[in-house]
């Protein structure tokens, strides 16, 4: 087997590349989206200089070129995932949409009210609400397989939950959460004794294992080329020939229309009978850069790569006494999701945020799996092969100071002044006075939670329905009440998550004892801005302080 260098690895991707060593972004988000190599940004940018064009429609040589690079891909699909032939390959523009094509041509025509449809309940939220749907609208019954306490799809359940009323069994491979392969080859065993068929989402799986469609024997396979490096907007639906020529079109127009007449219309062959419209071209011209870093040689050497950082990386966590994971074991691939002790989900990633290190904290879209856990979120860590040993150490190095309160002597004189405020009415002048002094991320970020402490909690009985803030990623909570004699509104407001706590403070320190008018006028964005937060809050953080702002806005207004 050939040796695989990170090293080397790493040199193929630009971003990785962009800053200096002291300002390293140490990126663990890969369950989200991968990072793009040089090699897929040069084929994105090669095919609008040299070769833009539609594709199979003009007669031209521009267009006869664009169709024979995008073609080649669709060869290229068939060989990753050992397909029996290339009409079995269908863009998409993801897994999503992917599994909605299955879902509403073959789900709506297919299943019937006396059929069941059989999903796990660790699928991400994508392979759930399309057979929603779909059960809604056929008078189908959904059924739920659990997961053991590994992680996984029980098998011994699911030999009691799929029954000869088996239409259609839809299961992740690898969750997006877990991080555990799925014993899917068995599950599709099982399903095919009652002639059910069977859909795999394959997201998670196909940058970190060799996918075989044939000898899983699967009627449909889907993934994304974001998650394996490739760009965003393009996907593929891997289909039985024979079950993809049963089923009608999915949207209808440009290429799926072989003749249009208002006597009648005919539709085209596989693929294109699912591939509507101008199929976005550079995406899959991109998806086949990509696909040569999955060769056989190279993939096994990298994965070899990423199980020993998967299995080092579950080592070092273990070690933690404030880490709690999901579900036992080590996972397959190097997806970890755990909680810690003491700590909301959010706060910790962005507390690894000002260190420069990106994790994700929330729900990952499966939230039946985190409220069957009696959790609304958790911490998701995954790595890709270009990501090493020396960064793993620093993020345990990090969230062990963060396990321990530990703060540099230069962190601890630049935020001493916080501890000074009198947070029941803490002034715009005070808060600007802060964050001038906190020149990086790091220490803004520390100030925010320094805030957070001083922000009087709410009694758990006033946190109620009415007062919960929508729109925010965290829970939280706001109420106001006016001041018939000087027309103020005081605000009372909280959040499970200490950082929203501390934007809380933030926000109330030019709203709190305003009149409606004054609230209304000010510029809360121009604020923000002054104090350098914005620009480094998450989009979902950001959300949530937009919904904040929006309720105290909306409040105000009502007492106008």
């Amino acid at each position: 087997m050939k040796t695989f260098s990170v090293t080397e690895f790493r040199k193929q991707f630009p971003i990785l590349q962009t800053v200096s060593d002291s300002d390293n972004i140490i990126y663990f988000d890969n369950a989200a989206t991968s990072q793009k190599p040089l090699v897929v940004v040069n084929a994105s940018q090669h095919f609008y200089l040299k070769n833009n064009a539609n594709v199979h429609r003009a007669s031209h040589f521009l267009s006869a070129k664009a169709t024979k690079s995008f073609e080649v891909v669709r060869a290229k699909a068939l060989k990753l995932i050992n397909a029996n032939f290339e009409n079995e390959i269908i863009w998409t523009k993801g897994t999503t949409d992917a599994i909605n094509l299955v879902a509403q041509s073959y789900g709506l025509n297919f299943i019937k009210s006396t059929d069941e449809i059989v999903i796990s309940a660790g699928e991400h939220h994508a392979n759930i609400v399309p057979w929603q749907h779909v059960a809604q609208q056929t008078g189908a019954t959904l059924v739920i397989l659990p997961v053991d306490d590994n992680g996984v799809i029980d098998l011994n359940a699911a030999q009691k939950l799929i029954t000869n009323k088996c239409k259609f069994l839809a299961v992740n491979h690898i969750s997006n959460v877990i991080g555990k392969i799925n014993p899917v080859k068995e599950l599709i065993a099982l399903a095919k004794q009652y002639k059910a068929t069977t859909l795999i989402d394959g997201a998670q799986a196909i940058a970190h294992l060799h996918v075989d469609v044939q000898e899983l024997d699967c009627d449909f396979y889907v993934f994304s080329a974001h998650k394996m490096y490739g760009p965003t907007g393009v996907g593929v639906l891997y289909g039985k020939q024979a079950i993809l020529q049963s089923m009608p079109p999915y949207q209808f127009g440009g290429e799926m229309i072989k003749k249009v007449s208002f006597n009648g219309t005919s539709y085209n062959e596989l693929p294109h009978k699912f591939e509507a419209g101008t199929p976005n071209i550079v995406g899959v011209i991109g998806l086949g850069a990509c696909l040569d870093i999955f060769s056989d040689e190279q993939f096994t050497s990298m994965t070899h790569y990423e199980q020993q950082l998967n299995h080092y990386l579950y080592q070092q966590l273990n070690n933690i006494e404030q880490v709690q994971f999901l579900y036992q074991g080590c996972p397959d691939i190097p997806v970890f999701s755990f909680v810690l002790s003491g700590f909301h989900h959010q706060d910790v990633a962005t507390f690894l945020d000002s260190k420069g290190i990106a994790v994700r904290a929330g729900h990952h879209c499966a939230m039946p799996l985190l409220e069957s856990l009696g959790l609304n979120g958790s911490i998701r860590v995954s790595l890709a092969a270009y990501n090493t040993f020396n960064e793993v150490d620093v993020f345990i190095k990090q969230l062990q100071a963060l396990c321990l309160g530990e703060l540099s002597e230069k962190e601890q004189s630049s935020l001493s002044v916080a501890s000074d405020i009198d947070l029941e009415f803490t002034s715009q002048e005070k808060i600007l006075s802060l964050f001038g002094k906190a020149t990086s991320w790091d220490l803004k970020h520390r100030q925010i939670m320094l805030l957070a402490k001083q922000l009087p909690r709410m009694k758990k009985g006033c946190r109620q329905q009415q007062y919960l803030i929508n729109g925010c990623e965290s829970d939280a909570w706001i109420n106001a009440n006016l001041n018939s004699a000087t027309s103020q509104l005081s605000f009372q407001a909280d959040s499970n998550a200490k950082v929203i706590r501390g934007l809380m403070v933030i926000i109330l320190s030019v709203y709190q004892y305003k009149t409606p008018a004054q609230i209304l006028d000010f510029d809360i964005e121009e604020y923000f801005q002054v104090l350098g937060l914005l620009q480094h809050l998450s989009p979902s953080r950001g959300n949530g302080i937009k919904a904040i702002v929006e309720r105290i806005r909306a409040i105000a207004n009502n007492h106008l």
